[in-house]
């Protein structure tokens, strides 16, 4: 059996400890409660502290819990309501449009899976939960960067690789398809990520009206397109998909 690392669970229980009781604690509090000595406890609240987890008061040297940490907590109760409110829309959405549905996230420079609809068909088909797509290319990446400004950062700050010909890798060009993306209220991929796939998306706001995701189908060329177009009726079913969310999010009518 793999040994703990004995400094991480030492870290976690310092979080666990300064979650609970009292809002802050001082150093000798907090060594006492652990059974560390002052110096271990220092350091490894000190590395807490670079890394935004923690906090200390200037005016007394307690600590407290730090904003990064909340942060974090707050973003996967996010995403946990986010899922919860698109489970019935999304299956909805792959029934009328018989395609597989995809719900997606900020996260690392890229979006991550947080919900697959299978295609309702009997074709063999991958669950892709916890999956990666690109920021610059995917339908649902680029309804992330053109409304999410930190996805717009890291989409501009990654390498943007070219995935077949039809990628857009320029940064003038990718502005351009946010700009589009922000107009029209909807994200296309038309074989930019994959020969022979496209997929379309929209986005996802909450009670703030802030982007908090993203909703789209991803399925063949043939299917998707008509005459070399996206199917209207599809974009139709993935905008009221995705205002159909927000609203159960709180966001009201858009």
């Amino acid at each position: 059996m793999a040994r703990n690392i004995q400094s991480l669970e030492r870290a976690a229980a310092m979080l666990r400890l300064l979650a609970g009781g009292e809002r802050r604690l001082g150093l000798s509090d907090i060594a006492s409660s652990l059974g560390l000595a002052k110096g271990t406890a220092h350091g490894i609240l000190r590395t807490l502290q670079q890394e935004g987890f923690v906090e200390q008061d200037d005016a007394s040297g307690r600590y407290q819990l730090g904003a990064e940490l909340l942060r974090l907590g707050t973003t996967y109760l996010d995403v946990h309501e986010l899922r919860a409110r698109a489970l019935v829309w999304a299956d909805d959405l792959a029934r009328s449009s018989g395609e597989s549905v995809y719900l997606g996230v900020l996260h690392q420079q890229g979006v991550l899976i947080v919900h697959h609809v299978f295609r309702p068909d009997d074709s063999r088909q991958v669950l892709e939960i916890g999956a990666m797509q690109p920021l610059h290319s995917t339908a649902l990446g680029k309804v992330l960067s053109a409304y999410d400004p930190v996805a717009h950062s890291e989409a501009l700050e990654a390498d943007r690789k070219a995935f077949t010909d039809r990628t857009v890798c320029e940064p003038e060009g990718f502005e351009h398809i946010l700009d589009v993306t922000r107009a029209r209220g909807y994200a296309a991929d038309v074989e930019e990520t994959w020969e022979g796939v496209a997929s379309l998306a929209a986005p996802i706001h909450d009670r703030r009206r802030m982007p908090v995701g993203a909703v789209g189908i991803t399925g063949a060329v043939e299917r998707l397109c008509r005459d070399g177009e996206l199917r209207p009726e599809l974009i139709a079913a993935v905008r009221d998909c995705a205002r159909a969310v927000s609203r159960d999010l709180g966001a009201g009518r858009f």
